[in-house]
């Protein structure tokens, strides 16, 4: 199973680089090809994370299968630690995404990813991420199903990054 997750993790990671964005949703036709373009895209907020946004680009993040979703930070704000169930590989679109790991919201220790940079979040990494001083958009691909569970569920999913 480990071997089937890792080829699944290859895979993923070659579509993030190989595939544009604009190829991944809406305009469909009979052969299977989907695009999706920046105007199109559906932004839904993400209940419970106070001003985040999410867009299901394709697939479906709570069942079997790659997933790309969307997210967006406003500037200010960023989620507190957490973890998930799957490996995530993360592209920034847009802004300067602020990046921590460990058990502690420390928004002063995160390291800076600019747009057009990767990061991997391994299963089970407890991590904290979000925006400073400008929006932040990014694309995560996954292979559901996937899942957020907070280290301090007590302190809320989100908090200020300054």
């Amino acid at each position: 199973m480990n071997r089937i997750r890792k080829l699944a993790s290859l895979i993923l990671l070659l579509a993030a680089v190989f595939v544009p964005a604009t190829l991944l949703r809406a305009d469909s036709d009979g052969s299977g090809f989907i695009r999706i373009q920046p105007e199109d895209i559906e932004w839904k907020d993400a209940p419970g994370y106070n001003g985040v946004k999410m867009a299901v680009i394709t697939g479906d993040p709570s069942k079997p299968g790659v997933y790309v979703v969307r997210v967006k930070f406003p500037p200010g704000l960023m989620s507190r630690p957490h973890f998930h169930p799957d490996d995530r590989y993360a592209i920034v679109i847009k802004g300067t995404w602020w990046t921590g790991t460990g058990d502690t919201f420390d928004p002063g220790s995160t390291v800076p990813v600019k747009a057009g940079g990767f990061m991997k979040h391994p299963a089970g990494g407890h991590h904290f991420d979000g925006a400073k001083d400008e929006e932040v958009i990014l694309q995560l691909i996954g292979y559901g199903p996937g899942g957020t569970t907070m280290i301090h569920p007590e302190d809320g999913h989100t908090g200020p990054s300054k």
